[in-house]
């Protein structure tokens, strides 16, 4: 018996992405992989053996973050100093800080893939590399962008001058829009 109402019509799901859909089988087989390999070690030499290269690894962990961490709040500590003294601010030594405190964030994760993966992140030529493997992903995704959306915005805080200084603006809002004001000062440069 039909009442006349229309039928409802739901919209489609939206389709799940890669990641989404992965990242909990391979998270489940990173830990599975993680817990073969230190049986596996334990049966080869002894399970004190495994809990001291892991009680290193945290120890070791600790110390490169903390380390990172330091030289982190150096960097901006003098970044600050050179801003306020009116100094062009330097850039040197800042990068690579994230990916040590990765890097130390794996060692501290109990495992032998891990350690490995935080051992990796610690040379500074595989930094290099990642840092600027990302770099250019993000650039290019900012590129790829649609107006209107946050890489838009992105985009728009990274205007420069021709002499590579960054343009330094503020919106006002003025409350009477039909009002002369009369002349604008000159602008400063």
């Amino acid at each position: 018996m039909t009442t006349g109402a229309p039928t409802p019509t739901y919209p489609a799901r939206p389709r799940r992405s890669r990641l989404r859909t992965y990242l909990p089988l391979g998270i489940a087989v990173w830990l599975v992989l993680e817990i073969w390999l230190l049986t596996v070690v334990a049966g080869a030499a002894s399970g004190f053996a495994v809990f001291l290269l892991l009680v290193a690894g945290f120890v070791l962990g600790s110390v490169v973050i903390k380390r990172a961490g330091r030289r982190a709040f150096r960097n901006l500590t003098e970044t600050l100093q050179q801003q306020q003294s009116g100094v062009a601010p330097t850039s040197g030594g800042g990068e690579g800080n994230g990916l040590m405190m990765l890097g130390g964030l794996l060692l501290m994760i109990p495992g032998l893939i891990s350690d490995a993966l935080g051992l990796l992140l610690l040379i500074p030529p595989v930094q290099k590399a990642l840092s600027r493997y990302a770099e250019r992903t993000i650039d290019r995704k900012i590129r790829e962008a649609s107006p209107g959306s946050v890489g838009d915005a992105f985009q728009q805080a990274r205007i420069h001058r021709p002499d590579g200084k960054v343009v330094q603006g503020e919106v006002i809002r003025e409350e009477n829009p039909t009002a002369d004001p009369g002349p604008r000062p000159p602008l400063n440069r």
